[in-house]
């Protein structure tokens, strides 16, 4: 078995995917989990105007419809969050999300005092931060804030982070990979368009340039810059396609090198390092 083979069989992902077949994969996801989980009222998630967060909200709100319609109630709900530090420059197609979402309640928090005072705080200390660090910084502060919206609505925070994203590990561990369901685990960059496609998405958010924009220095920064290769690429690679030696060998670098993000704290009695 190849190494190719054996993070495709990792990360479950497949060579190609029904789109209507996983949107209702994905929505049975979350109503099973909420149905056998009594105290679960409904969802948590925070919205970029990206493609990713764009889909798992469609989704959960469609969940959480389906569930109250079945159960006569209203009790459900779809709980989307904004959580720009200071402006957003791409804040119209947050926007946009949200009308294509229609969620049940909408926040808005600016975290940027937080993590100021944070960075503030450290640098009290005698520990001066990194942009790169304060970056993560930022998607720790927001899904502090997520769960902090949770708790008081009885609810889960659900993540947005796929199968391209996984095996990169081109997200903040505790950050924006920490949630209690990942409904697009299984799927990568490409499958998630094609979902927003059959759903009737604006193509605007699922065609845009995939930015985590957290660094200041490096504003609006490109996720394929920052990594070195392209999601097209990654996609191949997951859908089991030849892809150049370059590309294979940048993703199976990310893979290796974060492999700690995928995994629960290690303890004495866990296998990781055989």
């Amino acid at each position: 078995m190849t190494i190719q083979d054996q993070i495709i069989e990792e990360l479950k992902s497949k060579p190609s995917i029904d789109p209507r077949e996983e949107i209702r994969k994905s929505i049975d996801f979350m109503k099973e989990y909420a149905i056998k989980n009594p105290f679960v009222n409904g969802f948590v998630l925070g919205i970029s105007g990206g493609q990713d967060s764009t889909l798992v909200g469609k989704l959960a709100q469609m969940a959480v419809d389906e569930l109250n319609e079945e159960n006569g109630t209203d009790q459900y709900q779809f709980i989307a969050v904004r959580l720009p530090y200071g402006k957003q420059f791409d804040e119209e197609d947050c926007q946009d999300a949200l009308a294509f979402i229609q969620p049940s309640k909408i926040y808005t928090v600016d975290i940027k005092e937080a993590v100021d005072a944070s960075e503030r705080a450290l640098a009290n200390a005698g520990i001066h931060i990194s942009d790169y660090t304060k970056g993560n910084e930022k998607a720790r502060e927001r899904m502090k804030v997520q769960y902090s919206i949770a708790a008081t609505h009885s609810s889960i925070v659900l993540g947005s982070d796929h199968a391209a994203e996984a095996i990169t590990g081109f997200y903040t561990k505790f950050g924006d990979g920490g949630a209690d369901l990942m409904p697009l685990y299984r799927l990568n960059k490409r499958q998630g368009r094609q979902m927003l496609q059959a759903l009737g998405a604006p193509e605007h958010l699922y065609n845009k340039v995939p930015t985590a924009d957290l660094e200041e220095e490096k504003p609006a920064l490109p996720d394929e810059v920052a990594l070195g290769v392209s999601y097209e690429a990654i996609d191949d690679y997951l859908e089991g396609k030849e892809v150049s030696e370059q590309a294979r060998e940048t993703i199976e670098k990310h893979f290796k090198r974060s492999a700690h993000k995928r995994h629960m704290p290690i303890t004495l009695f866990d296998d990781f390092w055989k």
